[in-house]
């Protein structure tokens, strides 16, 4: 077994859609970024290569490529997935966001992830946290994730 870590923190700012899983979330701020600026799938994506030891999301997809513009994150997943060529066992994550709150999408984001993965939805942990008011999060000018996961080796 292998365990992989990732974070991902991106800006909320007006006229981008708020992306999590590859679900859009109603919202009149989104993630600031190159790519779609999903932090979830971002946080996943650099857990699977650190699990792998192959590095982070930014080696294998740099912002400074044009062909990586505005791509849909599934889409880095889905050749993630391919690069690494593992089978994951479980996933924890949790998303850090003052609004909108997430508890009536959290079932969405791990049906997105489990048909994403080709993993059981009873394997997919997602949980959401304000930061209390606290640091760009609380503040709401950013979003964050972190994501926990076992690969069989």
């Amino acid at each position: 077994m292998r365990i992989g870590s990732g974070y991902d923190i991106h800006r909320l700012i007006e006229g981008r859609k708020l992306v999590l899983g590859g679900v859009v979330i109603p919202s009149d701020t989104g993630e600031e970024a190159h790519s779609d600026g999903d932090v979830l799938l971002h946080a996943l994506i650099d857990a699977l290569l650190g699990a792998a030891a192959l590095g982070d999301i930014g080696a294998l997809f740099p912002d400074t490529n044009p062909r990586y513009k505005d791509i849909d994150s599934r889409e880095l997943l889905k050749r993630t997935l391919e690069i690494t060529g593992r089978d994951i066992v479980n996933i924890d994550a949790t998303i850090f966001l003052e609004r909108p709150k997430l508890r009536g999408y959290i079932d969405t984001i791990r049906e997105s992830l489990s048909g994403l993965l080709g993993l059981g939805i009873d394997a997919i942990s997602v949980k959401a946290k304000t930061a209390e008011g606290l640091g760009p999060v609380g503040e709401g000018k950013a979003v964050a994730a972190a994501v926990t996961l076992l690969l069989k080796a």
